[in-house]
């Protein structure tokens, strides 16, 4: 009776303090008898907030040294405990006896409170006592104690006294592991289905159904309004009280020059101003259009055209550093061109004082006036590297969800610094490497461009940088260039965009320590599909599926053990502006229904998920009958001449239906070499042809530009007889022939 008394009193008390919530709990009644409660552990609260809030008694599984500590007694008389050694086996199978008794027993699969903020190691043991007890597993997340002195972040994070802390169940679930899995890889697998489901448990319980601007005013409430969160080549660091109130200024007079819903052209680069401008933007219902410059004004006109797209903001700054005068007078005969400069000369005194009102007060009246979490938050253009650009409609949602799925595998803090030199109008940059710091608390550097291969080490030296996102061009230039010490700070390095070659791995790893992450996405998945990460890596793959998406192998005739990847979840666009239908949006769909994506990616997927990609399904030429895949061409190349680039295309031949070409700057490049370097392969998987040339045709964001090489390659009038080309560069047949 005294416990019960007591359990209502501490209860009441940590309830009103803490401002608990809790959801799901229908889910304890639904898991059974025979349950094993898994929570990821967020502080010493953690114990106490499940034995009060819980519904009945329950069973705590505790380290026996950690059970002896003084301060855990008093607690661990009130509830049942059941004490077990994790470096003992016996334990385990007391353990799972002690569950097919029919009870509710709490375990913390990753053995320790977080130390980084985000879920840790998830020891396979605990995968295992659930598959073999037949236990039901009921996932329960909280979140909040992480932020109370009580946690291990004491100088990771803000703490304060009484954060609100919420507690989610979620639907109870089996784990089930192969029949023809044994011992280890018994337990492995079943280790492994039971990170996913927390993992998934994060993702799914985090809070992403808002708008961008919503979770700016959130990340200010978790880490102060006083904490620094950008800068820029100005070196004027902005903290959150005072980007949200330049946000709020900016915001009030682009109001007055668009209307709401309007897609907004933005041709800026990567600065604090143009993160102001896009938030500005999207917190008064606007919609930047992310305008690639690198491009040219022919396709910026055209971005315009397909999204209706009347007014651009730009800078007379910029355009003057970047010698763009040609492309803003382009521009200027079509859209309304609004300089931030003349922006700057209207914002009065009052109109200084009404934003930073606003700031103080903008978690009162913003939700009230906030659009739509699937409402268009940005409006991206695919690069071109392999046809006409495309815009893509990306919904607020979409963003923030491929945000809370990367940080449910990788953990972030506030003591981080980002280094992103990748411009805003790429969805690598926009959403990973803009949205990701401003919203996660770390702090982001904001450099104008990748192509400065020997200042952006330096910037990474000199600013203690922890985290970097990049192609696989750039990191390999940077190598180059940066002394062994430039990236001493440096925690996780992240590829994606293109394939990160062994060549860049290695100097990676044996030059710097470090090794990469490499991903895979693309602009309609916002972008993140897939990444490695430190719990798990695998080389020479992109990495696992993020939480929530689904995927589907379409199978292609000739090509075997893979096949053309489609995705459904969270993160996958709203939809396409099409050039020939201006304005509409073309909501995903393929063969499996609406709102799946046809990556056009040929992928394999092992049995722990890995995804290793094949190559593009408009990459592979069909030779004789027979599937050869353009991008496997290029990686011989790669590993016969590590130090040239190669890009390989096709084009037709009446013989065999299409004949391969590989591009390379490797100047005494032969047929014979590139065979002799690649024992085992068949000859029909080496390309017909070989170009030499001086550049290979690349994109600004560091992608190969296959238009331009099949151009190139076209373009090129050549003597088929003798083999040799013009002087654009020299070919190599074939001897076969």
């Amino acid at each position: 009776m005294l416990k019960k008394v007591l359990r209502i009193v501490v209860g009441f008390i940590v309830k009103t303090l803490y401002r608990v919530e809790i959801s799901g709990l229908e889910n304890f009644d639904k898991a059974g008898n025979r349950v094993l409660i898994v929570a990821n552990h967020t502080s010493f609260l953690d114990p106490m907030l499940l034995w009060l809030f819980l519904p009945n008694d329950i069973t705590f599984a505790i380290n026996t040294h950690i059970s002896q500590r003084w301060w855990l007694k008093p607690f661990l008389g009130l509830s049942q405990v059941f004490p077990m050694n994790p470096t003992h086996p016996i334990s385990l199978k007391d353990l799972i006896h002690h569950l097919r008794s029919d009870t509710h027993t709490v375990i913390f699969p990753e053995g320790r409170i977080t130390v980084t903020g985000g879920l840790m190691k998830v020891y396979d043991g605990t995968g295992m006592v659930a598959e073999k007890s037949q236990a039901t597993v009921l996932p329960i997340r909280i979140n909040g104690g992480q932020y109370t002195p009580f946690s291990r972040l004491q100088k990771i994070c803000r703490l304060r006294w009484f954060p609100k802390i919420t507690m989610h169940l979620l639907p109870p679930a089996r784990l089930e592991a192969p029949a023809h899995l044994r011992g280890r890889a018994r337990r492995k697998f079943s280790g492994h289905l039971l990170a996913d489901m927390m993992s998934e448990m994060i993702f799914s319980t985090s809070v992403y159904r808002q708008t961008i601007f919503q979770s700016l005013l959130d990340a200010r409430k978790v880490h102060g309004g006083n904490h620094e969160i950008v800068e820029d080549l100005e070196r004027k660091p902005l903290t959150y009280n005072t980007l949200i109130t330049r946000i709020l200024v900016v915001a009030e007079a682009l109001s007055k020059l668009t209307g709401k819903d309007e897609h907004v052209g933005v041709f800026l680069p990567n600065s604090a101003k143009t993160l102001v401008t896009i938030l500005a933007l999207q917190a008064r219902g606007r919609v930047p259009a992310m305008l690639n410059y690198s491009t040219g004004s022919a396709n910026m006109l055209s971005a315009c055209r397909i999204a209706e797209v009347k007014t651009v903001v730009t800078s007379r700054q910029f355009i003057e550093k970047g010698k763009l005068f040609d492309e803003a007078d382009a521009l200027s005969k079509q859209v309304n061109l609004v300089y931030l400069e003349d922006i700057a000369q209207t914002i009065t005194k009052q109109v200084k004082l009404k934003a930073l009102w606003q700031s103080t007060t903008a978690d009162i009246w913003y939700p009230k006036t906030a659009p739509s979490p699937d409402s268009t938050a940005v409006v991206l253009f695919t690069s071109g590297s392999e046809g006409t650009p495309k815009g893509v409609v990306l919904s607020h949602a979409n963003v923030l969800g491929n945000l809370k799925q990367l940080e449910s595998r990788i953990s972030f803090t506030p003591q981080d610094v980002v280094l992103n030199f990748l411009p805003m109008f790429h969805s690598f940059g926009f959403t990973v490497g803009s949205m990701l710091p401003i919203l996660s608390g770390m702090r982001v550097f904001f450099y104008p461009t990748p192509l400065h291969y020997a200042v952006i080490p330096e910037m990474a030296y000199e600013l203690k940088a922890t985290i970097m996102f990049g192609t696989n061009t750039f990191l390999a230039a940077y190598a180059k260039k940066a002394h062994p010490y430039d990236f001493y700070n440096m925690r996780y390095v992240v590829a994606g965009a293109e394939k990160l070659q062994e060549t860049t791995r290695q100097i990676w790893l044996e030059k710097f320590g470090i090794r990469i992450l490499e991903g895979y996405g693309a602009t309609e998945t916002t972008p993140i599909t897939s990444v490695n990460t430190p719990m798990y890596y695998k080389a020479g793959t992109v990495g696992r599926f993020m939480p929530s998406m689904e995927y589907k192998l379409e199978p292609i005739p000739g090509i075997h053990e893979a096949g053309q990847l489609h995705v459904k979840g969270p993160n996958i666009m709203q939809g396409y502006l099409l050039n020939d239908n201006p304005g509409k949006l073309i909501p995903p769909e393929s063969i499996y229904g609406k709102g799946w994506y046809n990556t056009g990616d040929i992928v394999h997927v092992d049995e722990e998920g890995y995804i290793s990609i094949r190559g593009r399904s408009k990459r592979f030429a069909k030779v004789s009958g027979e599937m050869v895949s353009l991008t496997a061409v290029e990686q011989l190349a790669a590993n016969a001449w590590p130090n040239a680039h190669h890009a390989a295309t096709s084009i037709p031949d009446a013989r065999k239906g299409e004949m391969v070409i590989l591009l390379t700057t490797q100047k005494d490049a032969t047929s014979q070499a590139l065979a002799a370097a690649s024992p085992g392969v068949a000859a029909i998987s080496l390309p017909k042809k070989i170009l030499i040339v001086e550049t290979i045709p690349m994109l600004a964001t560091g992608k190969i530009n296959y238009p331009g090489v099949s151009e190139l390659v076209l373009n090129t009038v050549f003597d088929t007889e003798e083999g040799k080309s013009d002087s654009s560069g020299d070919f190599y047949e074939d001897e076969d022939d």
